[in-house]
């Protein structure tokens, strides 16, 4: 579905499926599945009945996050 391929808009938001968000992140499933139910992780949004998704702004701001944190924890 062309709908959630990313734009040439660098500020346009779309969905990440499931392998993307775990490619991205480096997390496996469990983890993910984990961190969500802690609230530690952006909690994904149903796009159909059996089909979920991820804002890739949401992901990508939760990685940096982690990154600035373990920068912060190295200094």
């Amino acid at each position: 579905m062309a709908a959630n391929l990313p734009s040439n808009d660098p500020d346009a938001d779309f969905y990440l499926r499931f392998p993307e968000v775990k490619s991205r992140t480096g997390l496996s499933r469990t983890t993910i599945h984990r961190l969500i139910k802690a609230g530690d992780f952006p909690a994904p949004k149903s796009l159909g009945v059996r089909a979920v998704g991820w804002k890739a702004s949401a992901v990508k701001s939760w990685c940096a996050s982690r990154r600035d944190a373990r920068e912060h924890q190295a200094t």
